[in-house]
Order: C-alpha cells, then structure tokens, then sequence
C-alpha cells in the first residue's frame, strides 16, 4: 500500500508568556504501512503510538518549538529511536521547555524526506515562529502547517518569538505558490485548502 496520512486529535496545554491555555492538538502520521514520520508531538507519547501502530518512525519531524508541539518529543525519540527534526531558528523556543537536550537534525529550506515511498518537502514559514517550517506532500496533495495556517487564516502572532507580517509574507509567498487544492493539515482544528485560505485573506 502506498502512502497515506492518519490522524488523532488529543488534548492537553500551551504555555507561553505566563499563560497557560487548553489546546486540542493534531496528531499527523505520514507513511506506509512499514515506515513513517510522526509531525510534532503533543502532549501523549501513547497516542501518538496509537497512530504508529506497529510502523517504523523514522523521524519526529517538528513544525515549531511551542511547547504543545514538542513537550513529548524526547520522550517519542527514547521511545520509537528516532531523531527530532527542527528548524535551528527555533532553538529560543525550544529551550523554553527543553533546557538539557536538544533535537538532533535541523531542518532548513528546500529540504526534502523521503519516507515510505513519497516525499516530504521542508518550506521555512516564519512568522507564528522563527524557525515554524510547513511540510508539503505532492504526491498526497497535502501541506502540514503546524501553527502557520489554519482554517480561518493565519496563526496567532500575538506571542514572544512572532511576527504579523513576517507570518503574512511566508504564507502569500510560499504557501499560496502550492497548487490551489492541496489540502491544508493544520496543527489544531479542521483541515483546508490553499485556494478557501487564498479566498478568505484576499489573495485568491
């Protein structure tokens, strides 16, 4: 069988700034039926093991450092032995939840995974983070956001480490240069498409 996505939502908190706040988080999976990436890892290692199943992970690839996105992901690594893949730009954030370890591959610009039979392209998207990267999958029609586009426009850019403008300027040139029905996975709620997000902020 070929490549596919599966998912779970699962629940926990974001902290940034003072605040704590309940956050309902995607879990996505992205392989075949031998090997896969499990993209961040929010707040439970046994349901993201859930979603594995008995699969190989063969990287725990990290679309940010907000600690919803990345709390578990030493734990999944002790777990599944594989490494965390982060943008270093991220490492400010990181370090907020994770002082004694760091990820293990940086992931940069143009970068590309390859992992049961498809590829996994690495777009940098700053903005909701420094280092927030989306992942995009064509032969699957699908772009992983993390916090950088949801259903509805852009993330939050409200926070330490973000940027209005600079999230504005990596969606209209990066993330609306994909084909116009690739499918939008965000980090937290309902998937979209690049052309419902182009239409809602006026750039269609």
């Amino acid at each position: 069988m070929g490549a596919r996505i599966d998912h779970a939502v699962v629940s926990g908190t974001f902290s940034l700034d003072g605040e704590t706040h309940q956050v309902d988080n995607n879990i996505w999976v992205v392989g075949d039926d031998s090997e896969v990436i499990v993209i961040d890892a929010p707040h439970d290692v046994d349901a993201i093991m859930a979603v594995v199943g008995e699969r190989t992970v063969r990287a725990i690839v990290c679309t940010h450092a907000h600690d919803d996105h990345v709390r578990v992901a030493p734990a999944l690594r002790e777990r599944v032995v594989a490494p965390i893949m982060l943008h270093p730009d991220d490492k400010p954030l990181w370090e907020l939840t994770h002082t004694d370890y760091l990820w293990d591959v940086d992931l940069v610009d143009g970068q590309q995974i390859d992992v049961g039979g498809t590829i996994v392209h690495v777009i940098h998207t700053p903005g909701h983070a420094p280092g927030a990267v989306c992942l995009y999958v064509p032969e699957l029609g699908a772009v992983f956001t993390g916090d950088t586009l949801f259903q509805g426009g852009p993330g939050a850019t409200g926070r330490s480490f973000s940027d209005a403008e600079v999230i504005v300027e990596s969606i209209r040139t990066k993330l609306f240069a994909l084909p116009e029905d690739t499918v939008v996975h965000t980090g937290h709620g309902d998937s979209t498409s690049i052309a419902a997000e182009a239409e809602g902020i006026g750039l269609a």
